[in-house]
């Protein structure tokens, strides 16, 4: 019994770390989509896309943008 304990604790363990991790890259970002939004658009404001983009790719879109 003390066996099964450990291993759930472990794997409980690992569930969190990567539940940790994962919050502020992704969730974060989904549920506070509009403080995001205008962050990138203040992060962008300077920037001319085509002096920066090499030639023959795809221009930046938005990423929180739906399609």
């Amino acid at each position: 019994m003390a066996g099964i304990t450990r291993t759930l604790l472990i794997f409980g363990g690992f569930v969190v770390v990567v539940g940790a991790a994962f919050y502020p890259i992704y969730f974060r970002p989904l549920l506070h989509m509009e403080q995001y939004r205008k962050e990138q658009a203040a992060n962008r404001s300077g920037i001319v896309q085509e002096d920066v983009q090499p030639p023959g790719l795809k221009v930046w879109s938005d990423p929180f943008g739906r399609k």
